[in-house]
């Protein structure tokens, strides 16, 4: 099986037969490492160019259940990369003033501009995730949100962004075995809340939530990647292969000089 894990728009799945464990796909931990920070190079080399082009779009969304890996693909994917041409968005409980608008407000002004790569540590589909399976909302409400998403993603593709969506599957062991490790490394333990043991007991109701959004928000401009995050060297090296090759496709260029230098002399 190769190394992409990509959803088809209307074809019917289950969460709960996708792999979780990604050593199945690729047992060769060391030979996956090395082939991750050759591509991370590449990728540093696009992104260069992406801003130097000063045209393209990137969207990168993350989205997973706690101690699901999203820090961590970020710390990774990006070691090296200018942060002049990314920025990195996280998005926690909205504020009143961000209440006070629709939901894709505070979520439409930190897209990325020409020549940038955005993130999205979570995104807009918490609106569909936490909102629904913690009542916030009636269903009323966030049911008509899939097909607002997906309007909206239609329109930043049409306006030159390509969007990556990523989620980042893990077990219910392995998210025990995470948070077990943030209570035995004191170092860890700023990432362990109580609020996050509340939520495990949700767990059923999560995985119905993100079965339907992935079902409901897989387009054609912008499907999602289901990936099996159990172990991280094979999310990091599958995440950075779709990466690379977008951004293959994308082919940013550096531009020419807009007058002559050959005849220039410095003194």
């Amino acid at each position: 099986m190769p190394l992409t894990h990509q959803l088809v728009p209307e074809r019917p799945f289950t969460l709960q037969t996708l792999p979780t464990e990604g050593k199945q796909f690729h047992p060769d931990r060391a030979a996956a490492e090395s082939e991750f920070k050759s591509l991370r190079k590449e990728f540093i080399e696009y992104q260069r160019r992406l801003y130097a082009e000063g045209k393209q779009k990137l969207l990168i969304v993350l989205q997973a259940m706690d101690a699901g890996g999203k820090d961590g693909t970020i710390r990774n994917i990006l070691k090296g990369v200018n942060p002049q041409g990314v920025r990195v968005e996280s998005f926690k409980v909205p504020s009143k003033r961000e209440l006070a608008h629709d939901f894709l407000w505070r979520i439409h002004k930190v897209v990325p501009a020409k020549g940038m790569i955005g993130v999205f540590n979570r995104s807009h589909y918490e609106d569909v995730l936490v909102v629904r399976v913690h009542d916030i909302v009636p269903e009323a409400v966030w049911r008509p949100r899939y097909e607002q998403i997906n309007q909206f993603e239609k329109l930043l593709h049409d306006t030159g962004t390509r969007i990556l969506k990523f989620y980042l599957h893990i077990s219910l062991n392995e998210q025990k075995e995470r948070f077990q490790a943030r209570l035995d490394e004191l170092d860890k333990n700023w990432k362990f809340s109580l609020e996050d043991l509340e939520k495990r007991k949700f767990w059923p109701n999560y995985m119905a939530a993100y079965e339907e959004m992935l079902q409901q928000c897989t387009t054609p401009w912008a499907p999602w990647h289901v990936i099996p995050a159990n172990q991280k060297w094979y999310r990091n090296l599958t995440i950075m292969r779709t990466i690379v090759h977008t951004l293959r496709e994308m082919n940013p260029q550096y531009p020419e000089a807009e007058d002559n230098l050959d005849q220039v002399v410095i003194e």
